[in-house]
């Protein structure tokens, strides 16, 4: 048995004990739901006998049932049986009635007993007997509110969440990394370091403070360096457009649920928000006529856009309905699919390589539903299984079979944070479709009017929520060259503000970040602020370091200093990191001849 298959066999299987274990507590009257296993663990919904609830308090009351039964030893047995056999068994049972009365006349249905006084509805498969679960390490985590089948219209139920693992040193280390990820929440350290915050008035739209802003930009800077290096060209365009463009589009059809729409009297007046930038790149491409000489043309954008998201859906800058997506799209031809695709991959190599972050690319297929010519569909999955052969080598890719576009297939960019989590990051995607239905054109070399191929392509794909993954993976430290304040001096005594502001303003012209405190506040309390801010390098100023024309530095992360480093050496420092992009400060003075 693979690990994945054991895991979900024994959570599965701890989930019917957590049951067993909760109807022993607190009644036969306990109506029990569903327990499905989940990636930590699992959990069941109960609903439970009026007057009841399971507080935190008796968490260990219900481990010490489950420790209990499964000491038993007790034998499971599986049986099938038909509808209406189910339904008498389950006949107390309203969530398993319902289940069965819900499930298809020819379905097969199981039914799994542990011991001879607990059943459950279950497609398993289970243990053969509970003594397979003795080494196994669980512990209720947490206990929430759940409504049946996930429909706020239905019964409230109490869900019991559980992690569950095979052994007590995986339980341990899983539980470090929850509290881990708890310490880097970027939801918590966003509003602590004064990065961004939300606003009733406008649900799941970040305000961006003065401090995160600056972290917004220098990303925005690294970013536009990068592609004005490979030839794109930055537009802007509306955030507010007619229906029509909508519809020409596609969009009005098939993500209209999506979109922030402002109606009108009638359809002419009618408009809605942007939810993607593609029509504005293809309104600038159209607005001369083009010739095969321009190609590929490179329109990339990283303007505001609007998607409509449930509310229970949003979730800190991770789940926005207003970001800026780091937008390219290129204009094609068809023989030069292979090689701009190619360029892409370098760049999306060298922006996540800059962060630390690994990546894996996975490549979607022709769906059932494509549309256009199978030749330049079967052409352009043969370019791209080429390009990911030799940029990752054989088998270092995933195929998703049949998961593409209905106007093209595509490349997903998934990514590892800190924690070992994946995010679906990058994309780009190949689309015959959209230059179709605006009817672009370009002027081959033999004089004929030929269609571009349009790539859509992302990198960060959301600005926000690639903020928002940066401050969890570093735990709020950016790096030097991405810091809000690379900087912050104090001055230790009103004597020294001049030689302060001297440095503040050298500091400046060469482009450093840096924030000054000039307050006659204690100067271990100056100090204190600007690490709690997590500046990289605090300067430390008195009579010493005016004399000669000097800093001592108080570096972020430890109790080093660094001691009489001479001006121009310091911003030769700050120099190296911001022109390198590195991760890590720079923590010795460097040897100068």
């Amino acid at each position: 048995m693979d690990k994945e298959k054991y895991l979900e066999v024994y959570r599965h299987s701890l989930a019917h004990i957590m049951a067993k274990a909760v109807i022993e507590l607190y009644g036969k009257d306990v109506q029990y739901a569903i327990g499905p296993q989940i990636a930590d663990g699992f959990y069941y919904d109960f609903a439970l006998p009026e007057g009841v609830s399971i507080q935190e308090a008796d968490f260990k009351k219900i481990e010490d049932k489950m420790r209990e039964i499964i000491k038993r030893r007790e034998d499971w047995s599986v049986k099938e049986v038909s509808k209406q056999e189910a339904l008498d068994l389950f006949r107390d049972q309203k969530y398993k009635t319902e289940l069965i009365k819900d499930l298809p006349e020819d379905e097969k249905i199981t039914v799994y007993y542990t011991g001879d006084d607990y059943v459950d509805l279950c497609r398993g498969p289970h243990v053969d007997n509970s003594q397979e679960l003795m080494s196994a390490a669980f512990e209720i985590r947490s206990v929430s509110g759940a409504y049946w089948r996930g429909d706020e219209h239905n019964d409230s139920l109490t869900r019991v969440y559980a992690y569950a693992f095979p052994d007590k040193q995986q339980l341990k280390e899983h539980k470090a990394l929850i509290r881990e990820a708890k310490e880097r929440d970027h939801k918590k350290l966003g509003p602590q370091l004064d990065l961004f915050m939300f606003d009733e008035t406008a649900p799941g739209m970040p305000y961006w403070l003065p401090r995160g802003w600056k972290v917004f930009n220098a990303l925005l800077d690294f970013w536009r360096g990068i592609h004005d290096a490979h030839g794109y060209q930055e537009i802007s365009g509306p955030v507010v457009s007619k229906k029509e463009l909508w519809v020409t589009s596609g969009h009005w059809a098939h993500y209209q649920d999506g979109m922030f729409v402002i109606p009108g009297e009638d359809d002419n007046d009618t408009y809605a928000l942007k939810p993607m930038n593609c029509p504005n790149a293809i309104k600038v491409y159209m607005n001369k006529a083009r010739s095969y000489r321009e190609l590929p043309l490179r329109i990339n954008q990283v303007d505001v856009i609007h998607r409509k998201e449930k509310s229970g859906e949003l979730n800190g800058l991770f789940r926005v309905q207003m970001f800026r997506q780091d937008d390219a799209h290129t204009l094609v031809t068809e023989d030069q699919i292979a090689s701009e695709i190619k360029d892409i991959m370098d760049i999306a190599t060298e922006i996540y390589g800059t962060f630390g972050l690994t990546y894996k690319a996975e490549l979607s297929t022709r769906p059932d539903d494509y549309m256009g010519d199978i030749e330049v569909w079967d052409k352009a999955e043969a370019d791209l299984k080429d390009i990911l052969e030799k940029t990752y080598g054989a088998g270092n890719y995933e195929i998703n079979e049949g998961d593409g576009a209905f106007y093209g297939p595509k490349i997903d960019l998934k990514m590892k944070d800190a924690l070992g989590r994946e995010w679906q990051m990058g994309t780009i995607q190949l689309d015959f479709q959209l230059p179709l239905n605006f009817d672009m054109k370009y002027t081959a070399a033999d004089s004929t009017i030929k269609r571009p191929v349009m790539i859509h392509r992302a990198i960060f794909g959301s600005m926000e929520r690639f903020i928002g993954i940066l401050i969890e993976n570093f735990k709020g430290a950016f790096p030097f060259w991405l810091s809000p304040y690379q900087v912050g001096i104090v001055p230790i005594r009103e004597e020294h503000n001049d030689y302060a502001r001297e440095v503040e303003s050298l500091l400046r012209k060469n482009r450093i970040r840096v924030e000054a405190d000039y307050s006659e506040a204690n100067m271990k309390n100056k100090i204190k602020n600007f690490k709690n801010y997590k500046d990289p390098y605090i300067l430390v100023l008195g009579d010493k370091e005016k004399e000669n024309r000097t800093v001592s530095i108080n570096l972020r992360g430890s109790n080093k200093q660094l001691n009489d480093v001479p001006l121009d050496v310091f911003l030769d420092m700050c120099d190296q990191m911001v022109e390198e992009h590195s991760l890590e400060l720079l923590d010795q003075i460097p040897d100068v001849e």
